[in-house]
């Protein structure tokens, strides 16, 4: 298998902003015409190509423009079943170890259970305690410094002032399965052994931690005993509360104009990044098409201590951007029984079908308005 490598690197108010900005015409600009724009990407793809360019420079571009000839039948049959498209993937980031650095990929399978991309899947790892219980970057913030790589079949972790470790990515069935606890729902899980075991305490300076594993053949938690509004059909392995997390560049960007230091949705941990909308306008969407994957909307996300933790840094703020949300983002008080005193920010949703999302997909929504909590 190729290496993947990493890179470092509704409320009313959200409701009423978005109309009000399509209202106003401030919205974000879209194609005149689908048969004018599919073509000019064509030829955006095309045009840098030059036979004169050293072998490596044309196979890259070569290679690029496989890309954009997927994207281009993706976009033809999008144009040739006449939806409106209402915004773009712009990421897709896969998390394998809860709470370590995400994988920002090109393209992803969606499961049942959330993203996966070859022989990893999202949030599969787990640091717990030797209890069991679950240990995430609330508690350590320097786990979000942590790389996660795949590379013949290991999974891969490096960290500053740590040497490069590698273990099987199928855990050996030797290895004890350990009863593990997240959120106060039991989840079992495969310990991966002494040696990763190790180096997590000694880059954490930390009590004694293992790293366990989640396997297919594992009951998952469900997530309406995680969260009141979710469906019996809502799965999930370690992640807080739902298979896919999307949010859009746009909310991000208005948040930014209402802190003093600007942060981005690495702070977030989104599972899709999504433009081309207006910010806040995916509060709206009940079901969306991206591709052949089909996700229907559960709730908003409430969102916790661990938005304050800088991801290049690993240092927690335990304020900002949590204080600034809670000014302009908080639920309806009908809902505070579910989201507490938590903002909300970013959007949970439940796998309807299942397929392959790419960055460059458009977003569709079969329904807005339907319901939002």
């Amino acid at each position: 298998m190729d290496k993947i490598v990493g890179k470092r690197g509704g409320s009313e108010w959200g409701r009423e902003a978005a109309i009000e900005e399509r209202e106003a015409g401030s919205a974000r600009p879209r194609p005149a015409s689908r048969g004018l724009w599919i073509p000019s990407l064509a030829a955006m793809a095309w045009g840098p190509l030059s036979l004169r360019e050293p072998f490596s420079s044309s196979f890259s571009r070569l290679a690029w423009l496989c890309g954009a000839g997927l994207a281009l039948g993706a976009l033809g049959a999008w144009a040739a079943r006449g939806l409106e498209r209402v915004g773009t993937v712009t990421g897709v980031t896969l998390y394998p170890v809860k709470s370590c650095r995400g994988i920002n990929l090109q393209r992803a399978q969606v499961t049942p259970l959330g993203l996966q991309s070859g022989d990893l899947r999202d949030r599969f790892w787990l640091v717990i305690k030797e209890d069991g219980h679950m240990v995430t970057a609330r508690q350590e913030p320097q786990l979000v410094l942590i790389v996660v790589n795949s590379e013949n079949g290991q999974l891969i972790l490096n960290a500053p002032e740590m040497k490069e470790l590698a273990i099987p990515i199928k855990t050996p069935k030797e290895n004890p399965v350990k009863n593990c606890r997240v959120f106060g729902l039991d989840v079992e899980g495969r310990d991966c052994g002494d040696e990763v075991a190790h180096w997590l305490t000694t880059f954490l300076n930390s009590e004694p931690y293992r790293l366990v594993h989640f396997e297919t053949q594992m009951a998952p938690r469900k997530c309406e005993k995680i969260k009141i509004p979710f469906r019996p059909t809502d799965e999930v392995s370690y992640h807080d509360a739902a298979p896919i997390l999307l949010m859009s560049e746009p909310s991000m960007e208005d948040l930014n104009t209402r802190l003093e230091k600007k942060r981005d949705l690495r702070y977030f941990r989104p599972s899709i990044t999504v433009s081309g909308c207006g910010a806040y306008e995916e509060d709206t969407w009940d079901k969306i098409i991206i591709g052949d994957v089909e996700l229907k909307l559960i709730m908003q996300c409430g969102r916790c201590i661990l938005t304050t933790v800088d991801p290049d840094n690993g240092i927690i703020d335990r304020k900002e951007p949590l204080e600034t949300l809670k000014r302009y983002r908080m639920c309806d008080p009908a809902d505070k029984h579910i989201h507490k005193t938590a903002p909300l920010f970013g959007n949970y949703f439940g796998v309807d079908k299942v397929g392959t999302v790419h960055v460059g997909d458009p977003v569709e929504p079969q329904g807005q308005g339907v319901h939002l909590i």
